[in-house]
């Protein structure tokens, strides 16, 4: 075998056999994912930041009418809608979180649920106020 022979069996020995299984290697890291990506987690997240928003804002003027400052009725209806979004958000929100494999921007909708149960909770506690106020003056 010639010298130039050799030293190409060697390259090629040296290139194939020792890189490959170092890339070969699969790392265990999620994938990154762009702020503005929308992953099924940060979906489900949002949605349920939505509805605990919804049933917040709800809740707020369920409370102000049983109080008798915005518009007609004793506010049940709203307080009802509001007990009813409430738990929505907040189990919807803390099952995104309790799923979560990342931290905060990793795509897995962390910040969200948080916010979703916030929002879930907030829901929950004018619904209540609302309704026992709206108890009270019927």
């Amino acid at each position: 075998m010639s010298r130039w022979a050799r030293l190409l069996a060697a390259a090629l020995i040296g290139r194939f056999g020792i890189a490959a299984p170092a890339s070969a290697q699969v790392s265990d890291q999620p994938p990154t994912v762009r702020v503005y990506t929308l992953t099924a987690e940060r979906i489900a997240a949002s949605g349920a930041a939505v509805v605990g928003l919804i049933g917040a804002v709800i809740g707020g003027l369920a409370l102000a009418r049983s109080a008798g400052r915005v518009g007609v009725g004793n506010g049940r209806r709203g307080a009802v809608v509001a007990l009813v979004m409430g738990p929505i958000g907040l189990v919807t929100g803390g099952v995104v979180v309790a799923t979560a494999d990342g931290g905060l921007g990793t795509g897995n909708g962390l910040g969200g649920g948080i916010a979703a149960m916030l929002m879930g909770l907030v829901a929950m506690v004018l619904g209540g106020l609302a309704l026992a106020q709206s108890r009270r003056t019927a």
